[in-house]
């Protein structure tokens, strides 16, 4: 699963791309189509910062419609895995624990997906590809821009 060049997603992830794509072909495509009209409809183009800026807002929805879409055309739908019996991979969550700090949960999910305030972590990340594959009682060697560190790993869910 470090193969970069793919596009990992989670059930779970997928749905939520799916809705976002639904929201921007529809609902904000015509808002944006609204603005286009009716700036047009002022005149003179050329001095029309509303015309300027709804094209510029309509150029970053079309690639955002393109972005989701490539995404979920080439996505490789992971299963949650619910006993950890292969090691961790994505679609786990990996309780993990650091000397003298308390124990902390990641869900490991696609680099589309990862909110790492929500600890959903990249299978891409360096903690996220330290953990790839190990089992319960492994350490890790986590490196990282800021310092080396060691991680248990206490349970896979």
């Amino acid at each position: 699963m470090q193969d970069e060049g793919k596009i990992y997603l989670t059930k779970e992830g997928k749905d939520q791309l799916q809705t976002e794509l639904k929201e921007l072909e529809g609902p904000r495509r015509l808002e944006i189509a609204a603005r286009l009209k009716s700036a047009i409809e002022m005149g003179d183009l050329s001095e029309n910062a509303d015309y300027h800026k709804a094209k510029e807002d309509q150029g970053f929805l079309e690639g955002k419609i393109l972005e989701i879409n490539h995404t979920l055309h080439h996505a490789i739908i992971v299963k949650e895995n619910s006993n950890g019996q292969d090691g961790v991979s994505v679609g786990c969550k990996v309780t993990v624990k650091e000397d003298g700090l308390p124990a902390e949960t990641y869900y490991l999910v696609g680099s589309k997906e990862a909110d790492p305030a929500q600890n959903k972590i990249s299978h891409v990340s360096p903690i996220g590809n330290a953990l790839l594959k190990k089992q319960v009682g492994d350490t890790v060697k986590i490196e990282t821009p800021g310092g080396d560190f060691e991680l248990k790993i206490i349970s896979i869910d």
